[in-house]
């Protein structure tokens, strides 16, 4: 009998779900124990389900190739089956918050890559190495929805990975003013080449919604569980603007970032502190968790998508180009892989983190 917790993906066949599988086939902890989908999709195998539109490097995992997906609005039928689920499914915010809740009450435990979660003031929004405290806030959501075992946690946005860690790195230098222009990778919205050929040589400036994610998002990770309040209350010692580009590139976000401090680091204070920075996934040997969280790059053309996405099997963040500026304090360049880090190996390593914490176990 195997000792790997059970895990469900929900949205199983689109390009989240796919990386899922990709990282979850060979995993130590957790094994897929049934794949799920819309309604449309259910009773087919996985292999028929995505035949034609598979999108990851390398062929479906043989293990998956000839499970039988599950309607994903079937809560109870799926959550007799696993001991969790992550969550890739794609519906309207509504709906993915009924639904996700629906799992939760059925005392199943949701890792969610979807944003739909994010602000609700007592659900846990995770990079393992920055806030992993803010589990904490999981026995207040409990105890609003009246479960002993299930909870919701999800991930932040993929593209505020490419600069929210070296802010996190510098917070003891008291960040005050941020800009961040990010030019993101076409799988952000589930695509390939093939899919959205009119990206090649094209810049689209704008993506729905991804503003508004990139100025709050890091507010609420920097934030803190209030006891009194049941509830994880944002940062507001930070001010952060952001413009959100489409450029044509498969994988990964770049970001363009100027900072200015309250107080007054030195350039090598900054280098240091990327260069140091470490927290409990690695502490804990997470599975997924890289060994370095940020490097610094000191090249002048460097990070480079092309190059550097895969640092650390995409879980790494590559910082680069930290200059003085003219009018900011400082500037810099950053580099995340936005399907590895950024989505479903972003949502693994926090449920690593969670199953250490003993937020995770065999029903």
């Amino acid at each position: 009998m195997s000792e790997k917790l059970r895990v469900g993906i929900i949205g199983a066949t689109g390009m989240v779900g796919q990386r899922f599988i990709k990282i979850l086939a060979d995993h130590p902890w957790f094994e897929i124990a049934l794949v799920a989908a819309s309604a449309h999709s259910a009773g087919k195998t996985y292999a028929e389900a995505v035949k034609g539109r598979w999108k990851m490097e390398g062929d479906i995992p043989e293990q998956v190739k000839g499970m039988v997906l599950h309607d994903a609005a079937k809560v109870d039928e799926i959550a007799s089956q696993v001991d969790f689920i992550f969550s890739a499914i794609k519906l309207d915010k509504a709906d993915t918050r009924k639904l996700e809740e629906a799992y939760a009450k059925a005392e199943t435990p949701v890792v969610s890559n979807n944003s739909a979660h994010r602000w609700t003031p007592d659900v846990p929004m995770v990079i393992p190495e920055v806030n992993p405290d803010h589990t904490d806030v999981i026995k207040y959501q409990r105890e609003r929805l009246g479960t002993t075992r299930g909870f919701i946690a999800v991930k932040p946005n993929c593209s505020i990975q490419s600069y929210t860690p070296a802010l996190s790195a510098w917070r003891q230098f008291e960040p005050t003013q941020v800009i961040a222009t990010t030019y993101q990778a076409i799988s952000g919205a589930g695509k390939t080449f093939k899919d959205w050929p009119e990206m090649e040589g094209n810049v689209i400036p704008y993506i729905a919604g991804e503003e508004a994610k990139s100025e709050g998002e890091p507010l609420k990770i920097w934030g803190h569980v209030d006891d009194e309040k049941k509830a994880i209350v944002p940062a507001d010692d930070t001010v952060i603007t952001s413009q959100c580009i489409r450029i044509p590139v498969l994988y990964g976000h770049t970001a363009a970032a100027f900072v200015n401090f309250r107080q007054n680091p030195t350039k090598q204070d900054l280098i240091d502190a990327l260069e140091s920075y470490s927290g409990e996934p690695q502490r804990l040997g997470l599975p997924s968790a890289p060994k370095q969280f940020i490097r610094y790059m000191t090249e002048d053309d460097r990070p480079q998508v092309r190059l550097d996405v895969n640092y650390e099997h995409g879980m790494g963040v590559s910082i680069g180009r930290l200059r003085e500026d003219k009018i900011f304090d400082w500037k810099f360049v950053g580099l995340s892989h936005n399907t590895a880090r950024g989505a479903a190996g972003g949502a693994v390593e926090c449920a690593e983190l969670l199953k250490a914490q003993g937020y995770l176990t065999a029903k």
